[in-house]
C-alpha cells in the first residue's frame, strides 16, 4: 500500500451510532497498514475547540439558537482546518474525523423547526473551507430509538453529561437520520451509507472494506 498521499476520511451519523468507536478502530486499521493516521473530532479537535465543544454539547438545549449554534460549529471548524487537519494533510498523513460540515447541516438545517436558511450554511461553508470536502463520509445510520438507548447508557459514565442533543424529542432525531440520508443521496461520489444496527465488529468489517476497495489498500 502506497500511504504517500493524505486522506480526510470523516464519519457521521445521529446520536449513538458508533461514530466514535469506529473512528478509532480505522484509524487503528490504517496505521496497521503503514498509514501515518491522525483520529480527531468535532466539535473539540484542538484545544481551543475544546472550549468550544464544552458550550456546545453540554447544559440547556435551548440556550444557543440554531444561529449561534452553527456560528460556535464553523469557529470551531476553522480552527481545527488551520491547526490540525490541512497541516496533516500537507505532510501526507490521513485524518480520521468524528463529525465534520455534515453534522452541521444535519442539526442546523434539518433537525430544529427554526433552521438556518440553507445558502447561509453554504456560504459558512464556503467562507471556512472553501472547495476543500472529505475524501470519504461513512454515514453510520440506525433507528433513531436505538441510537438514544446507546447513547444514553454511555453518557451515565461520563464525568461530564453531553446530553444537550439526547434531551431532544424523537421528532428531532428522526429529522436527523432524514437530514444525513438526504446528504447522502445529493452526494453519492463522497458518501457511503452503513447500517450501524449491527455488531461493533461487522459494522468495522463495513467500514474496511469500503475503504479497501476505494483507496486500493490490500490489508
Amino acid at each position: 500500500m502506497n500511504g504517500s498521499k493524505g486522506k480526510f476520511i470523516t464519519l457521521e451519523g445521529g446520536e449513538g451510532c458508533g461514530k466514535s468507536t469506529q473512528a478509532k478502530l480505522l484509524t487503528a486499521y490504517l496505521q496497521k497498514q503503514g498509514i501515518k493516521t491522525i483520529l480527531t473530532k468535532e466539535p473539540g479537535g484542538t484545544p481551543e475547540g475544546m472550549l468550544l465543544r464544552q458550550m456546545l454539547v453540554t447544559g440547556d438545549k435551548d440556550k444557543f439558537d440554531a444561529i449561534a449554534e452553527c456560528l460556535l460549529y464553523y469557529a470551531d471548524r476553522r480552527v481545527h482546518l488551520q491547526k490540525l487537519v490541512w497541516p496533516a494533510l500537507a505532510q501526507n498523513q490521513w485524518v480520521i474525523s468524528d463529525r465534520f460540515a455534515d453534522s452541521t447541516e444535519a442539526y442546523q438545517y434539518y433537525g430544529y423547526d427554526k433552521r438556518v436558511d440553507f445558502a447561509t450554511l453554504q456560504g459558512l461553508y464556503k467562507m471556512v473551507a472553501g472547495d476543500f470536502k472529505p475524501d470519504l463520509t461513512l454515514i453510520l445510520d440506525m433507528p433513531p430509538e436505538v441510537g438514544m438507548r446507546r447513547s444514553l447508557l454511555k453518557a451515565e459514565q461520563m464525568a461530564v453529561k453531553e446530553l444537550r442533543f439526547e434531551s431532544r424529542q424523537i421528532e428531532f432525531h428522526n429529522n436527523l437520520r432524514r437530514g444525513f440520508l438526504e446528504i447522502a443521496k445529493r452526494e453519492p461520489e463522497r458518501c457511503v451509507v452503513l447500517n450501524a444496527d449491527t455488531t461493533v465488529e461487522e459494522l468495522h468489517r463495513q467500514i474496511v472494506q469500503v475503504i479497501e476497495e476505494k483507496f486500493n489498500i490490500n490489508g
